[in-house]
């Protein structure tokens, strides 16, 4: 897909009706994802100021400090219609902010993360302004995928599949959880990821903590072994898959029955979405299977996270989230069962939900892999 299609230039209105809508004169974003999301730039975050200006009304500028301009200028930026407005070192940015908004504002929306030493120096250069969020315009426009994004996260799906596919050739007994890490994150760059964002495996007892790192331990034989992994594509979308195998043994005959519970109850909740049913449904379908076997208390956290530029962002698929899916959300869908002391297991696929029901981004089998 062309950066074009990814990244339209026609976003940038979008953005725009949307910040005067939410009654704010301007979006002021520096890198991240919505910087990307509107302009294709992937910037880089530093103490040098940059800073997309989206007037509600007038022309959006992209300050850049001077020896990053060439960066910007090859990025898809330039296509989307920003001016592009550079400044030197020893050279004080935030007027070049002012000048670029036109006049006196009222209220601007800042990036959500923006780095604090950014946000005060704003408020200094902009007194009369009220800073609110800029997630509060953009998180409506990110939160349904476009067909290209889509295929983006598809492409990222296959892409983390195909590493999973390769457990096989690491994980084994007697090698530490570090140790088929580290394999992991040199296959989830050879599969097309430009960064490993995660790698977790978390064997027997350690798989019981959904956010176990890696350890030196090694892994035991008929152990259960929890693999959550990710990474970000050049596209700048994200993969995230988990699944759980044992290596080199029989699992405990516990850990097999409940197994077989989550099994069902991934794939019920995976099953339940289409449009207009609510993130809070999907929770329920894969919590009610879990706690209907004894092991409620075992499912320690949400079903899943949204996806996309971002590797947890809206919607978020949670009890008290009422919010009705629409075609184009993309989430992950991943309940686990945690027994403290002894072993874990968790399923996730990214899936998007389309017009008539469901897509699933990751296609790798979900039964318990025996390696």
């Amino acid at each position: 897909m062309g950066t074009d299609e990814l990244y339209p230039p026609d976003r940038l209105e979008a953005a725009r009706r949307a910040t005067a809508a939410a009654g704010l004169d301007a979006l002021l974003l520096t890198p991240g994802s919505d910087l990307r999301y509107l302009t294709g730039y992937d910037a880089r975050a530093g103490e040098r100021l940059t800073c997309l200006v989206l007037p509600a009304e007038g022309e959006p500028t992209l300050i850049v400090p001077t020896l990053e301009r060439p960066a910007a200028e090859a990025s898809p930026a330039p296509a989307t219609g920003v001016r592009l407005v550079d400044h030197a070192d020893g050279t004080d940015p935030y007027p070049l902010v002012a000048r670029a908004l036109g006049g006196p504002v009222a209220a601007v929306g800042l990036a959500d993360r923006m780095w604090a030493e950014q946000v005060l120096a704003l408020r200094a250069a902009l007194p009369g302004a009220a800073q609110r969020l800029a997630g509060e315009v953009l998180r409506e426009l990110r939160i349904r995928k476009s067909p290209a994004e889509v295929a983006a996260l598809a492409e990222a799906g296959a892409a983390i599949d195909a590493v999973h596919a390769r457990m096989g050739e690491w994980l084994r007994p007697g090698r530490t959880e570090a140790e088929v890490a580290a394999d992991i994150a040199g296959a989830i760059r050879s599969a097309g990821h430009v960064t490993v964002d995660f790698v977790i495996v978390a064997a027997g007892p350690n798989g019981a903590s959904p956010h176990h790192d890696t350890a030196d331990r090694p892994i035991g034989a008929g152990e259960p072994v929890v693999v959550d992994i990710g990474g970000t594509m050049p596209s700048g979308y994200r993969s995230d898959c988990t699944r759980t195998y044992v290596a080199g043994g029989p699992a405990p005959a516990d850990f097999v029955d409940y197994y077989a519970v989550l099994r069902d109850a991934q794939a019920a909740a995976v099953a339940a979405v289409r449009p207009g049913v609510s993130a809070e449904a999907v929770d329920a379908a894969a919590r009610m299977p879990i706690a209907d076997a004894g092991f409620g208390a075992a499912f320690l956290h949400r079903t899943g996270h949204g996806i996309g530029l971002d590797g947890h962002e809206e919607p978020y698929v949670v009890a008290g989230n009422g919010r009705a899916l629409e075609p184009g959300m993309a989430f992950s869908v991943e309940p686990g069962i945690y027994l403290a002391g002894r072993h874990g297991a968790r399923i996730e696929d990214i899936v998007v939900c389309t017009t008539d029901g469901v897509q699933r981004l990751n296609i790798t089998p979900t039964e318990l892999i025996a390696l």
